[in-house]
């Protein structure tokens, strides 16, 4: 009964996380689309930020009502919480979003899957963390994917492919201290109440950013702000909640593995909304790595 309902929890945050890593992949996508209308990368993230902080402030009020059973936040936990805000949603989101004006949307997402290998490499050397086999094996097979899929696709972008891959890569590891962090305090402090002070700070940092900064915020494009208002929503705020609960669910080894398939879910975003091109790689490759969130899935943790 006990491994039941253990089971159960796997899949509600397999589940979580699916959706959670589609979500996320959406956003490269909207941020191509809002870059046709000349839009810098620090206003694009404002935008995106202003609209999400709002909805973070509620969310986190409320919930904080009912979060009394949870323990109480040391100065030391507000620190640290703080510190993930400003790398896990700030760094992470700024080097994003700048490699982004230098690489496709496709090859942002292969590199920033390198974050499951991060997750288990500095799990490992900081925390003595055990690396578990169906762990390497569900990676490998993911990574396998990955690379079936782009093999036979145009990766490069200009002469700048270099600058934009190293700031892409940049995110990723910023992106998994922001997941191993988050698997270790919000078990603890809550899901909702961890997540939505994590975010608030990111925000206040990326408005800092933009209040300093020479970028408008006003005047732009009408589209601008809709594809901004859209990311606060369904690229920021909803998968946000929905990756710290799996991670809380699975950890944050298992976690990031999952989140293998966003590389194949901007696949089918590009083709979709950029009318990018499918090939027969490309739906191999997302076979290996359904396959591996599936070894995943079936694991017993």
């Amino acid at each position: 009964m006990a491994y039941s309902r253990t089971y159960s929890s796997r899949n509600i945050g397999i589940a979580c996380l699916l959706a959670g890593a589609v979500l996320f992949s959406s956003k490269g996508v909207v941020i191509k689309l809002a870059y046709a209308y000349d839009v810098s990368s620090i206003s694009l993230l404002g935008l995106r930020m202003i609209f999400s902080l709002p909805l973070f402030l509620l969310i986190g009020y409320f919930r904080g009502q009912r979060g009394r059973q949870h323990g109480t936040i040391t100065p030391r936990d507000l620190g640290a919480i703080l510190l993930l805000g400003v790398i896990g949603y700030y760094l992470a989101s700024y080097t994003d979003f700048l490699g982004l004006q230098y690489i496709t949307a496709g090859m942002e997402r292969v590199i920033l899957f390198t974050y499951p290998t991060l997750v288990l490499l500095i799990q490992r050397v900081t925390f003595g963390t055990r690396i578990r086999p169906v762990q390497w094996v569900a990676t490998g097979i993911c990574y396998l994917g990955i690379f079936i899929a782009f093999s036979g696709s145009d990766l490069t972008s200009g002469s700048n492919f270099l600058k934009g891959a190293g700031l892409v890569f940049l995110s990723a590891l910023f992106y998994a201290c922001y997941i191993i962090g988050s698997g270790r305090m919000a078990p603890r402090l809550g899901n909702i109440r961890f997540t939505s002070l994590a975010l608030i700070t990111s925000s206040l940092a990326v408005i800092t950013h933009v209040s300093l900064s020479t970028q408008p915020l006003l005047g732009l494009p009408i589209p601008v702000y809709a594809y901004g208002a859209g990311m606060a929503v369904f690229c920021t705020v909803i998968p946000s909640y929905l990756v710290t609960e799996g991670v809380k669910r699975l950890g944050a080894g298992d976690a990031a593995i999952v989140g293998a398939v966003g590389p194949m879910a901007t696949i089918l975003l590009e083709y979709l909304l950029l009318q990018e091109h499918i090939n027969l790689l490309q739906g191999v490759g997302a076979v290996f790595i359904i396959s591996g969130v599936v070894v995943i899935g079936r694991s017993k943790g």
